[in-house]
């Protein structure tokens, strides 16, 4: 298993001429790409060293534009850097018996 790249590092990669965006937990550098990007060298900074996908998504790609970016990818956000979320219908785990005596808390405090 090959090690992921920590969102740091891809943060460091945040000018037009080191360009690198995550896109789906995926890291890409376009820095060679910036300057045929059809919606501009400016809309490819703007989103420069971190997690373009709600951006990315938003414009409405077509399958070719992802299709393109696999040429550019370099690699996997590291898990400890991926967004950890649960299904809306995730059931609550279940208690633990050495946990039994515990006082039980809400989630906000957690």
């Amino acid at each position: 298993m090959s090690k992921g790249i920590r969102l740091a590092v891809v943060k460091e990669h945040n000018k037009a001429q080191d360009l690198w965006v995550v896109i789906d937990n995926k890291v890409y550098d376009v820095t060679k790409f910036r300057l045929e990007h059809p919606g501009g060298e400016d809309s490819l900074v703007d989103v420069a060293g971190r997690d373009a996908t709600k951006d990315f998504n938003d414009v409405g790609h077509s399958s070719e534009a992802r299709e393109m970016l696999k040429k550019y990818y370099i690699g996997d956000l590291d898990a400890a850097d991926v967004a950890k979320k649960s299904p809306i219908s995730a059931k609550p785990t279940e208690a633990r018996n050495d946990s039994a005596a515990a006082p039980k808390q809400c989630c906000v405090l957690n």
